[in-house]
């Protein structure tokens, strides 16, 4: 809880009580309604006034429960945007994933820009199952059936629900009913987050629900991200650091996560950027 995080406050006014929320918010990427009540020692309602009006000032970024602060590991990018950036890393970080596979195996892909090259690197395996809620992780997939020279050797499967128009991802009761009847391999996640305190995290709280379900029905989880998401919180959590399986990303990663997650038997697998 974030009231066990920082000293319970002396009682002060609502400017000093905003300015203290924004700290915290600052320091640990968010804040939660019912923390906040419980360090300040005022209603809920005085609390939600209180995010409400700094979220008016762009100062935080309201969220179900609570709020996150609103800077550059707040914000989410579209597809679009992700696409593009560290487009070589990922391209390294693909093919690494691809050497932690098998031929034959039955793969959960998430939705996202570094698994969309994951899934164009799939080309060299000869037979594999793979599901994902990701339409251009489908469609890259679709395409190198299409092109390979091998017959129908990835079967590919959609969860189908909701599309998020922001991610190209589907969500909702569809998707995550469709994970529940199966059982796979690996999952495969990208994350927006990776932080020692809230573990894996997401910006989009119904691709966080869909997220575990997607961990609760595999054997091995696989993370697949660049290093820039290490210290980064999205508010909704997936998964705690030590219940991944294998940790794929590149030598940027900060010593302090190496040796904790070594530690934790995490395996990971680096590559030069």
């Amino acid at each position: 809880m974030i009231s066990d995080l920082l000293p319970t406050s002396i009682a002060m006014n609502s400017t000093q009580r905003r300015q203290d929320i924004i700290q915290i918010a600052q320091n640990c990427g968010q804040v939660l309604v019912n923390d906040l009540v419980e360090k300040y020692n005022v209603s809920a309602v005085t609390i939600r006034a209180d995010l409400n009006q700094l979220s008016r000032k762009g100062l935080l970024v309201r969220s179900r429960g609570g709020a996150m602060a609103n800077n550059e590991v707040s914000q989410e990018l579209s597809i679009d945007q992700k696409h593009n950036e560290r487009i070589e890393i990922k391209q390294k970080l693909a093919q690494a994933v691809c050497n932690q596979l098998k031929e034959g195996e039955t793969i959960i892909l998430d939705s996202g820009s570094t698994t969309a090259e994951v899934a164009k690197s799939l080309g060299q395996f000869n037979r594999l199952v793979v599901m994902t809620n990701g339409l251009n992780v489908a469609q890259n997939l679709a395409t190198l059936n299409q092109y390979s020279s091998h017959q129908n050797n990835i079967e590919v499967l959609m969860t189908g629900g909701t599309l998020r128009h922001k991610s190209l991802s589907f969500y909702g009761h569809q998707a995550e009913e469709a994970v529940n009847r199966y059982h796979f391999d690996k999952v495969i996640l990208g994350v927006d987050g990776f932080d020692f305190n809230a573990g894996l995290t997401t910006h989009f709280e119904y691709e966080a629900i869909l997220n575990r379900k997607m961990c609760d029905v595999a054997k091995q989880i696989v993370v697949v991200t660049d290093s820039s998401k290490f210290n980064r919180c999205g508010i909704h959590k997936i998964r705690a650091i030590n219940e991944i399986d294998i940790l794929v990303t590149d030598n940027g990663i900060p010593d302090s996560f190496v040796q904790t997650l070594e530690r934790k038997g995490v395996k990971l697998v680096i590559v030069d950027r």
